[in-house]
């Protein structure tokens, strides 16, 4: 089968033949319909993520269609499947309460085995699988992979964020931009912050209230300045102290700051201003992933028209496309996501 292959970091990856994947009793093999290209696939890229190393296949935000199912599989061939990032064992304490995504022997292709940027990967523990709705396209089911997983969770699980409230997203990529759209479809008034006024100009046209250019503004006074006082909620999708700080700076007191970007690498150990954090009463959240159980809420969200997530796929590409998406994860980039849709090369 075809598959993109790190073989050394901030290269272009090799699109290479490789062996097909072998199915464990529990798992199932897909045939990759689609599958995103994620600011985490960059980190595994760039050497920045410790699990990540030269010969893996990355790609972690698919859906497919089953070619074979183990014997201890839910699913048959045929069946076409969309995929949480965290595959967890479902029999440890923590999936018996409900709380999969901090499953201690948890999976992970596209980090610690092979992912989905190639023609068919292996997903084990299987019953973490979603059925893929009828009115799901391959490339936007792929697109809402973690992306639009996290955030749901991170809004509704983790900081519990209520119709009225201000929520400030720091960060418009992938992950900003879809809990721009899902904090709307829950009530709330967003303000975004990005540095790139295209995707504050895509963020304000899908529905944001406001907009921050903190290139050229200082973004906790803005915030305040048009929440009134500070947001309720700060989201920080991207990981990194200047953000992170921003985020804690601009809520009001008693606020929540939810910690959705990857602080990994360089950035696994930050200083940010917890006199800011005692001052204003603030509440810390982490979150990673979304236990896989919430899927079908999430998705019955978007088969009812409550949510519109289309917008957040701006380009399909070939497998071959996936080096140059990495590599714009440097700078500034473009608004909207990218799906691999073609794995012939």
């Amino acid at each position: 089968m075809r598959a993109a292959v790190l073989r050394g970091y901030r290269e272009d990856l090799s699109i290479e033949d490789v062996p097909e994947p072998a199915c464990e009793p529990h798992g199932v093999v897909l045939r990759v319909l689609a599958c995103g290209v994620c600011r985490s696939d960059w980190h595994g890229w760039a050497g920045e993520h410790p699990r990540v190393k030269p010969g893996q296949i990355g790609g972690h935000e698919y859906c497919g269609e089953v070619v074979e199912a183990g014997r201890d599989a839910p699913w048959k061939p045929g069946d076409r499947v969309v995929a949480p990032f965290i595959l967890a064992c479902g029999r440890c304490p923590a999936c018996q309460s409900g709380q999969s995504h901090t499953c201690p022997d948890q999976r992970l292709p596209g980090f610690v085995e092979p992912g989905a940027f190639a023609e068919y990967v292996h997903v084990p523990f299987a019953q973490n699988l979603a059925r893929l709705p009828d009115s799901l396209t391959p490339a936007l089911a792929a697109g809402l992979g973690c992306r639009v997983t996290t955030s749901w969770h991170a809004l509704t699980g983790r900081a519990a964020v209520q119709a009225g409230e201000w929520l400030a997203v720091i960060g418009t990529g992938g992950i900003g931009l879809s809990a721009a759209i899902l904090g709307r479809a829950l009530g709330a008034r967003v303000v975004v912050v990005d540095v790139v006024q295209d995707k504050l100009d895509h963020a304000l046209a899908l529905g944001a209230e406001a907009a921050v250019n903190a290139a050229e503004e200082n973004t906790a006074e803005a915030v305040r300045r048009i929440t009134g006082g500070g947001a309720h909620v700060a989201l920080e999708a991207l990981g990194l102290p200047g953000t992170v700080n921003a985020g804690l700076h601009c809520l009001r007191p008693q606020g929540r700051h939810v910690q959705v970007g990857m602080p990994v690498g360089h950035t696994a150990r930050m200083e940010i201003d917890m006199n800011a954090v005692y001052m204003k009463n603030l509440a810390l959240y982490g979150t990673r992933g979304m236990p896989a159980w919430r899927f079908p809420s999430l998705l019955s969200l978007i088969e009812a028209g409550r949510v519109d997530v289309a917008p957040l796929v701006s380009r399909e590409i070939a497998l071959s496309g996936v080096s140059a998406e990495l590599r714009a994860f440097d700078g500034p980039a473009p608004p909207g996501v990218a799906v691999v849709t073609d794995f012939s090369g």
